[in-house]
């Protein structure tokens, strides 16, 4: 599919009261940069200005053996905030959500982002701005740790917004099981972004954002099978069943994706955007259909099967 081509609509927002320790070596005749976390390619333009090289720690991928059951609330990324019922009753919708597709070259299936998979999604992110914002190789790993603290923060909000990964199995079975795709869904006021990109969609609305496919995996639909995803976990889970999103103007496959999904455009950025060295972005909305619960336990049936 023409929206799986391309890596969709990446946004990136960190907050900017998260700071994080690590070794930056200048060249001594600029001025330090001042890293932002409300803006960190306003930080990465800083950094090339300066000259700067930025080492971090490094980490190795990690093995993907999805499994069938996984509690959330023994996550080491959670931490000891107090749950209501309601929100414990919510972490358990997402302990148990998956979705399935059969494609034409293998299998798909979406669920919640895990603790141990929170560096392998953090890569794909990054090279997935890397590439829409044609960044230099050389700023992977500053985008790939500042993408890993902001995937910290919001797995803190739990389950007031949440990451889905989808993983891809091909009909053969050689290659295993693929990391294939991600995407955010904030479901209500306490999960928003606290900066989010303007147009600046109703915070106290559901919100889709940060979705992006794996390069080799792409046209094969799995963008259009991430959105759907996140639009049945939107139904279970939010109050509120009008959805935004946002799509850059010059994204073309991935505006004409959201059209045929029902999407419509309610607002778009002002030329003055760019002033900002901001892309000029469209504001689109859906309102969900009510969600069925007999479809939800033929998912969830059919999802044991698969990974048994």
């Amino acid at each position: 599919m023409a929206a799986a081509a391309a890596a969709l609509s990446p946004f990136l927002y960190l907050d900017p009261n998260q700071r994080q320790h690590f070794h930056i070596h200048l060249n001594p005749t600029k001025t330090p940069p001042f890293l932002s976390f409300r803006n960190p390619l306003l930080s990465l333009q800083r950094l090339h200005q300066c000259n700067c090289r930025c080492s971090f720690p490094s980490s190795s991928p990690n093995s993907v053996t999805p499994s069938q059951y996984y509690s959330f609330l023994d996550d080491p990324s959670r931490g000891s905030r107090f749950l209501s019922n309601e929100e414990l009753e919510k972490l358990k919708t997402l302990e148990s959500f998956v979705y399935l597709q059969e494609l034409e070259s293998g299998s798909l299936w979406v669920r919640v982002m895990r603790n141990e998979e929170m560096d392998l999604t953090a890569g794909l992110l990054a090279e997935s701005f890397a590439e829409s914002m044609l960044m230099p190789l050389g700023y992977g790993a500053l985008l790939r740790f500042l993408v890993k603290q902001y995937l910290i923060e919001r797995r803190a909000v739990m389950p007031h917004a949440v990451t889905l990964v989808g993983f891809y199995r091909d009909k053969g079975g050689e290659k295993g099981n693929e990391l294939a795709g991600t995407v955010e869904v904030c479901f209500d006021k306490r999960g928003a972004n606290a900066s989010p990109p303007t147009p600046i969609p109703p915070k106290n609305s559901p919100y889709i954002c940060n979705m992006t496919v794996t390069k080799q995996l792409r046209r094969r639909g799995i963008g259009w099978h991430l959105l759907k995803a996140s639009e049945e976990l939107l139904s279970q889970m939010a109050s509120t069943k009008e959805v935004y999103l946002h799509c850059r103007m010059i994204d073309e496959a991935p505006f004409n994706m959201y059209i045929k999904a029902g999407y419509s455009v309610v607002q778009t950025d002002s030329v003055l955007i760019l002033l900002t060295l901001q892309r000029r972005k469209h504001l689109m909305c859906k309102k969900l259909p009510v969600y069925n619960s007999l479809y939800e336990s033929d998912i969830s049936e059919s999802g044991e099967e698969l990974l048994s």
